[in-house]
């Protein structure tokens, strides 16, 4: 049923959002360094490569500059065209793609790089790779100011791996062990909700999925700052 929803509403989109593609890929063209896709490998399921696509929003070789696989926010990295459309999630449009031939789903943990992959621990990864990445996800939606978080943090890198990083893997197998059809929809929805309302609060989160794991300690304060 799952896989059903996934090619309707992928192949859906991709059909009604055409004509936003083509301004949004003749933009890229002209601005920044004239790049329309980003092409990265990600690890899908069963542990497999895939080649996640992505609308270009950085320079290029940026995974060698700066703090690599982890951005900030205001990251010298991120082109100006690029920032809008990460700001308004627009640059993660073409998985519709990815989501259409099988490699993606809707609703799952995002795809990770390898690097970031292997920051979970063994019982996170083999759970993880059980399933397909989606394109939103409990994790996702917590984490949706991830790059504001991580520029008030004193160590971007050390405080990723090391509070981050745990809180999204109770969160993401938490998803995993409660997927189901009820779920998908209730976190497909939230999605669309707080991309049209990227303020909104989610404090009704925890009353939605009574059951969804609290963050601790400072992840606690800091997302009260920035996410909650």
């Amino acid at each position: 049923m799952i896989r059903i929803l996934d090619i309707l509403i992928a192949l859906s989109l991709l059909i009604l959002l055409s004509p936003l593609f083509l301004i949004i890929s003749l933009l890229l063209k002209i601005t920044g360094e004239r790049e329309i896709f980003y092409i990265q490998t990600r690890i899908g399921s069963g542990q497999r490569p895939f080649a996640l696509i992505k609308f270009a929003t950085m320079k290029k070789n940026s995974l060698h500059m700066g703090t690599k696989s982890i951005t900030l926010k205001n990251d010298f990295r991120v082109l100006p065209f690029g920032g809008v459309l990460r700001k308004t999630k627009l640059n993660e449009l073409p998985q519709l793609l990815n989501i259409l031939i099988g490699q993606m789903s809707f609703v799952g943990p995002r795809p990770m790089t390898e690097e970031i992959f292997s920051l979970y621990s063994e019982e996170g990864q083999k759970e993880l790779a059980s399933v397909k990445p989606g394109l939103t996800g409990i994790g996702s939606i917590v984490f949706r100011n991830e790059e504001n978080l991580l520029s008030i943090s004193g160590d971007p890198q050390k405080f990723y791996a090391q509070h981050i990083i745990k809180y999204k893997e109770r969160l993401e197998l938490w998803a995993i062990r409660n997927s189901g059809i009820k779920n998908y929809l209730k976190i497909f929805l939230i999605t669309i909700y707080i991309v049209l309302v990227p303020i909104a609060s989610l404090r009704t989160l925890w009353k939605i999925f009574p059951n969804l794991p609290y963050p601790t300690g400072d992840l606690n304060y800091l997302l009260k700052l920035k996410v909650y």
